[in-house]
C-alpha cells in the first residue's frame, strides 16, 4: 500500500488537526525493556538527515519507521527500542524538524493552539503534553518542541519565523511568548 502523506495543515480545522495527531498509531516503547543493548550505527544530523554507517537513509518510510521505535533516556541518549533490544543512535541536535506551524484557536474557549507538522509527517499539537522550549542566546536561539519519549523537534528556520511572526502578534517585543492550551511559553531564552 502506498504511503500517503497526511493533509497540508492549512486546510485543516483544530478538530482535524486533532484527529491527525491523535491517529498515529505508534508501538509501546514504554511497556518494553529489551534484555539487549548495542549500537545502531546509525546517526541523526542537525538538519534531520538520517546515516546508517555514514550513509544517508533515501527512503523516507524507512526513516518514518525508524522515527516511531526513537526515544531518549535520562542521561541524554537516543535509543532505537524493540522488545527485544535497544540500540544506541547518535543524534548532533535533535532527532526532528518542525517543518510547518498553524494556529488555531479552540472553538470552545477561544484558546490558542500551536500545531507543528514534524519532517516525519507526525503531527504535534504544542501544549503541557508538548512543550515549547529556548535554548542559546538571545542573539541565536534554538526552539525545540517535546515530542514523545524524552525526544524533541528542532524548529527549523521558516517555522521558527512563523512562531515568531505569531509571538509578536499577542506580545510585546520585549517580553515575547505564545500560548497553546492553556501554556505559556517564553521565546527569548533565560540570561
Amino acid at each position: 500500500m502506498p504511503y500517503e502523506p497526511p493533509p497540508e495543515l492549512a486546510g485543516l480545522s483544530l478538530s482535524e488537526i486533532a484527529a491527525l495527531a491523535e491517529s498515529r498509531r505508534l508501538p509501546p516503547l514504554d511497556q518494553w525493556s529489551p534484555a539487549h543493548s548495542g549500537e545502531s550505527h546509525m546517526r541523526i544530523l542537525a538538519d534531520g538527515t538520517w546515516l546508517h554507517e555514514g550513509s544517508p537513509i533515501t527512503r523516507p518510510a524507512m526513516v518514518r519507521a525508524f522515527a516511531t521505535l526513537l526515544m531518549r533516556d535520562a542521561d541524554g541518549q537516543h535509543w532505537l527500542v524493540t522488545p527485544h533490544e535497544r540500540l544506541a543512535i547518535a543524534v548532533d541536535d535533535a532527532p526532528f524538524q518542525a517543518i510547518d506551524l498553524e494556529v488555531r484557536h479552540d472553538p470552545a474557549n477561544g484558546e490558542p493552539v500551536l500545531a507543528f507538522r514534524l519532517n516525519t509527517d507526525d503531527v504535534v499539537i504544542c501544549g503541557p503534553d508538548h512543550p515549547l522550549r529556548v535554548a542559546g542566546t538571545a542573539d541565536l536561539p534554538a526552539f525545540y518542541l517535546a515530542v514523545r519519549h524524552g525526544t524533541e523537534a528542532r524548529l527549523n528556520r521558516s517555522t521558527y519565523g512563523q512562531l515568531i511572526d505569531h509571538a509578536l502578534t499577542v506580545s510585546p517585543a520585549e517580553a515575547l511568548a505564545v500560548r497553546s492550551k492553556g501554556a505559556a511559553f517564553a521565546l527569548v531564552p533565560a540570561a
